[in-house]
């Protein structure tokens, strides 16, 4: 079967939207302990830290899920691009307003505001299917993780070095009183800048894809540019599957109830919820385990070091999905795939039980923790396969009419067990160095057992 070529523009500023959610979501992390305990609602005891951690980090996903599924279903009447480019521009506008917070509730605002206009995430997915066929859609959606684990370097790595200028570079911020009230707003600022850049970039270039308006589109015969908010009659090409679908799809999309009466997408969206809760619950403990001092449990770096690491873990994150995902897509099949590098968490979850225990052990960190970090950070690299795996199946079980409406569903999923999965893990950890029930890895054994779930769901998978 001869291959479709890619749509490269296309792909590249829907790719572009999805960057900015890794960004924006995960820039706070290396300095998100110390905003917290900042604004002083922890009154000065570090243990309560995960407790509002966790509030901040679980806000953002909370929001994203109550609003992208009806993003998407907006999107199957409306059309994609005016429904996306809402997002990034908001965006840009909350991640100033995070910035220039001082209080420990006008942070959550904010931090809120970024998940709403986060919730068009599903929106850009189903751009990518639109714009794809079978023969290269494999192909278009691997891409999609190495976006995510970009955004994972570039995000945290944002937050960590640009964090705090006064104190970091006392020459050039240190004199200047607005960044000593404000030391997160440098980092804010940064990652509100790619929001309105990919804001401005897809205004231009990004086309209607929704396969209704492209038939309307190819019945009118008037030439001329496409405006930002899209019209009935507008005129520019269309691309992959949706040129070669439009005529087949019915223009009135399914009902909700009438989406979830199917079986496989039911279980396809279950086994998306545990693959979300616990990549998100690591992801949160990752900042708040490395920042926490060594006697109270945890390894005591710097944000700058922690963004550092987060950086390095994205580039290996990039250098796993450039060599072997696709690869292991096309020899295993998406459900294989799925199960099998799920089940690495197993292993990421004992790996952090590990580090705790030496470096409390040794009372530092030393070569042979840094070397089980490294290792820990290399094994995690291999999660993004079963996300790209789980994309897919999506996909494959999503009513062509209905595509926007399953990657909202899919999204609303993902994102609110993200949502849940930071209050849940952080609490978790601060009652686990409080109780010291199972010398303080309580947080680990509950998160051992959520993924033994996960993999029992993940195995119902249609094949």
């Amino acid at each position: 079967m001869e291959i479709t070529p890619l749509p490269r523009l296309q792909i590249f500023l829907a790719l572009l939207i999805q960057l900015a959610e890794p960004i924006t979501g995960m820039v706070i992390y290396p300095f998100i302990t110390k905003a917290v305990r900042r604004t002083g609602i922890t009154g000065g005891d570090e243990k309560k830290t995960g407790y509002y951690a966790g509030i901040l980090e679980s806000i953002f996903f909370l929001a994203e899920s109550f609003t992208v599924y009806h993003i998407g279903r907006v999107s199957d009447f409306y059309g994609r691009k005016p429904i996306l480019l809402i997002g990034p521009l908001g965006l840009s506008m909350a991640m100033l307003s995070f910035g220039l917070s001082q209080s420990f509730w006008g942070m959550v605002i904010s931090r809120a505001a970024m998940g709403v206009f986060n919730g068009n995430i599903g929106v850009s997915k189903t751009i990518m299917a639109e714009v794809t066929d079978e023969t290269n859609r494999a192909d278009a959606f691997t891409l999609m993780p190495i976006v995510w684990t970009t955004g994972s370097t570039v995000g945290p790595s944002i937050g960590g070095i640009l964090a705090d200028p006064a104190t970091r570079w006392p020459h050039a911020f240190g004199k200047l009183a607005f960044f000593q009230k404000y030391p997160w707003f440098l980092s804010c600022f940064a990652a509100g800048l790619f929001a309105f850049t990919a804001f401005v970039l897809s205004s231009w270039g990004l086309k209607e894809t929704l396969p209704s308006k492209v038939k309307q589109r190819q019945n009118c015969n008037t030439p001329e540019a496409e405006p930002l908010l899209s019209n009935d009659c507008e005129t520019s090409p269309a691309y992959g599957s949706v040129e070669n679908r439009s005529g087949d799809v019915s223009e009135v999309p399914p009902t909700t109830r009438a989406l979830l009466a199917d079986s496989k997408l039911r279980i396809t969206l279950l086994s998306m919820a545990f693959l979300a809760f616990t990549d998100m619950s690591y992801q949160v403990l990752i900042p708040l385990i490395y920042t926490t001092s060594i006697p109270v449990g945890g390894l005591g770096l710097s944000p700058y070091q922690v963004g550092l690491i987060l950086g390095i873990f994205g580039f290996l994150n990039g250098v796993w999905n450039w060599a072997v995902l696709t690869k292991f897509l096309k020899k295993l099949g998406p459900r294989t795939t799925a199960l099998v590098f799920y089940s690495f968490f197993l292993l990421h979850f004992t790996l952090l039980w590990i580090l705790r225990d030496v470096v409390a052990y040794v009372g530092e960190v030393k070569p042979l923790i840094w070397a089980l970090l490294v290792f820990q950070l290399f094994a995690s690299t291999v999660i993004v396969t079963a996300f790209n795996a789980m994309h897919l199946l999506v996909v494959i079980n999503a009513p062509p009419n209905a595509l926007g409406s399953v990657n909202g569903l899919a999204q609303m999923v993902s994102s609110g067990t993200r949502g849940l999965a930071p209050v849940f893990a952080s609490s978790l950890y601060s009652i686990s160095l409080e109780s010291r029930i199972a010398g303080g890895h309580l947080v680990e054994i509950v998160l051992i057992g959520v993924t033994i779930v996960g993999i029992y769901s993940i195995s119902w998978l249609p094949r």
